[in-house]
């Protein structure tokens, strides 16, 4: 059994950088949400929130559209089938590295006490 350190290393960091696993946890509740709710939620600056979307679309894990309602731009942000299976198949996985984490503790106690 590997270590959870090293299993922890070989997650997927375009999803588990913190902002973004907000914001396609978020995405992942819900059809869609709008620019204006993906920041007050995350706490990031525009410029930043604009940063992490583009990373995610770049990475084919969101779509995003662009629109003009009453003269005010607005963006809606969804999981792409391909961000709804990743951001499912992520937390699996980290459910996954917890329940080994605690087996790997165990093992490493019972060897301690020998």
């Amino acid at each position: 059994m590997s270590a959870p350190s090293h299993d922890l290393s070989n997650l997927d960091r375009l999803i588990h950088e913190p902002a973004r696993l907000v914001i396609l946890t978020a995405l992942g509740a819900c059809r869609s949400a709008d620019f204006v709710y993906l920041q007050s939620l995350t706490g990031l600056t525009s410029g930043n929130l604009s940063q992490h979307l583009t990373k995610l679309q770049a990475g084919g894990l969101i779509d995003i559209e662009k629109t003009i309602v009453r003269k005010m731009p607005r963006t809606v942000v969804r999981l792409s089938p391909e961000g709804r299976r990743a951001i499912d198949q992520h937390w699996r996985r980290l459910e996954q590295l917890r329940r080994s984490a605690v087996r790997w503790g165990l093992q490493a106690r019972r060897i301690a006490e020998g």
